[in-house]
């Protein structure tokens, strides 16, 4: 995540938006876009660029979020796209239903507007986001993420910028929050010097959400007994942002060092002590996108991974993944990875003749069977008598035998899995090709040599998984 300091103490709203756009870079030419609310902060904010844009060849769009949670919303959007046609700067909306799946309206409201963000930012080709969050709202932030017991990624509250693809559904978008070292009093005052007309959120007044209940009722007794306590949250949040930083440097170094292709070396990670095994799970987590742990689930895996036996057929399920330890080496796979056992019982087979084709899809098992010619002296099926064949494609049954090489004995597939070392749940998902009483390919381990030639028109059998996943040879 790409990310700039977020200062230290509070500017004024002028000098705080022009330092954050000094420090930005923005390349004339570009299509920057607000989140522009209504509200007095984004209305702020909306001024400011304004002036900024036009004076720099830079193209500004305003684009609002209809809730629909509001008797008022209507309004809101026609005040919106009044504000934004007097000031000649292009606007959009986008209204969205709002569906929460745990209950929590203000958490699903986020998810789905800055979901609409993203997808008018790609519409329009925006490269940047503005957004008016301001020094209250980092205050806040911490001081939320330390009473939920985050620990230093949520202290680090919210970045100058950063990227943001869970949330905005592109690493293309840089997210900017120009106004975050403004006070909120500072954004007021300058909108009534400047007569910059604006909407009020009746919603903000219900202390029901959790951080319109920190806003009006925690941070007036943290403002009389802790002046300028904004500052110092903001500060804090600094020094988090640091430490995280150094942290995720850590972890990419301690990944290199234990990842050996798509897994990590069980004998590598070892030798780290519990909190950079920890740190190197959420970095690894975290490049595949995967949802933070919390520490005590964390703490369990690590037990369990270190642990277990080098057979045990060991297993950690994740919201987003499996974690499974195949003798020395961890695996994330899919949370769908557990039923292919399953998933092969319900495939039966399926009979193809070869036209000649240089690959094949079969979605019901899952990749792509490929037709690669083969050239020199190096052995594959006859292309002609391949084409006058009934082709069945089919999961293992049990039982099943190949001879890879002719230097080679029939050895049972069971033998060759375990002596090429390929994980126990990934062979229900691997398919067997063979015409009649034949086998010809068994993904994963390759063609039986019987049926190779090294004459004429020759093709060798691959097999593809997913649509541009891993060889399986």
């Amino acid at each position: 995540m790409a990310s700039i300091d977020a200062g230290r103490r509070a500017l004024s709203v002028e000098d705080a938006f022009d330092h954050a756009l000094q420090a930005l870079s923005i390349p004339s030419g570009v299509v920057v876009a607000l989140a522009y609310s209504g509200g007095v902060d984004s209305s702020v904010l909306l001024d400011l660029a304004v002036a900024y844009a036009r004076g720099r060849d830079i193209r500004l769009h305003a684009f609002h979020i209809h809730h629909g949670l509001s008797a008022h919303a209507d309004a809101w959007l026609a005040h919106c796209r009044q504000m934004c046609a007097a000031r000649d700067v292009p606007f959009d909306t986008r209204r969205i239903d709002l569906q929460p799946s745990d209950g929590s309206v203000e958490e699903a409201a986020r998810i789905a507007r800055y979901a609409a963000l993203g997808e008018l930012c790609r519409e329009y080709g925006a490269s940047w986001l503005l957004t008016a969050h301001h020094q209250d709202d980092q205050a806040e932030t911490v001081l939320l993420q330390l009473l939920r017991g985050a620990g230093v990624a949520g202290l680090s509250g919210m970045d100058a910028a950063n990227t943001a693809p869970s949330l905005l559904g592109s690493a293309d978008l840089t997210m900017a929050r120009p106004l975050l070292r403004a006070a909120r009093t500072d954004i007021e005052r300058y909108a009534q010097a400047h007569a910059i007309a604006h909407v009020e959120d009746e919603s903000n007044a219900d202390a029901r959400y959790a951080r319109n209940a920190v806003r009006l009722q925690v941070m007036p007794i943290l403002a009389q007994l802790f002046p300028g306590f904004q500052q110092r949250f903001a500060r804090t949040a600094g020094h988090a942002q640091s430490a995280q930083r150094l942290l995720i440097a850590l972890g990419r170094q301690d990944l290199l060092r234990c990842r050996q292709g798509a897994c990590l070396l069980l004998s590598e990670v070892e030798k780290l002590d519990a909190d950079r095994i920890d740190n190197l799970l959420r970095y690894w987590f975290g490049e595949q996108g995967m949802r933070m742990p919390s520490a005590a689930w964390l703490a369990e895996m690590r037990s369990q991974l270190l642990n277990a036996k080098e057979d045990a057929q060991l297993c950690v399920t994740h919201p987003d993944c499996h974690i499974r330890r195949h003798r020395d080496r961890v695996f994330l796979t899919p949370r769908h990875a557990g039923d292919r056992d399953a998933e092969a019982g319900k495939t039966g087979p399926r009979t193809f003749t070869w036209m000649g084709e240089r690959s094949m899809a079969f979605p019901a098992f899952g990749g792509t069977l490929h037709f690669d010619p083969v050239a020199g002296d190096d052995a594959g099926f006859d292309a002609q008598w391949l084409r006058q064949q009934s082709v069945w494609i089919r999961y293992r049954s049990g039982g099943e035998r190949i001879k890879p090489a002719a230097n080679r004995p029939t050895r049972s597939v069971k033998y060759h899995y375990q002596a090429l070392d390929i994980p126990s749940w990934e062979r229900p998902s691997l398919p067997f090709v063979g015409t009649g009483d034949t086998l010809l390919f068994a993904a994963g381990i390759g063609m039986d040599c019987h049926r190779l030639t090294v004459q004429g028109e020759r093709v060798a059998l691959r097999w593809q998984a997913g649509s541009g996943g891993k060889d399986e040879n």
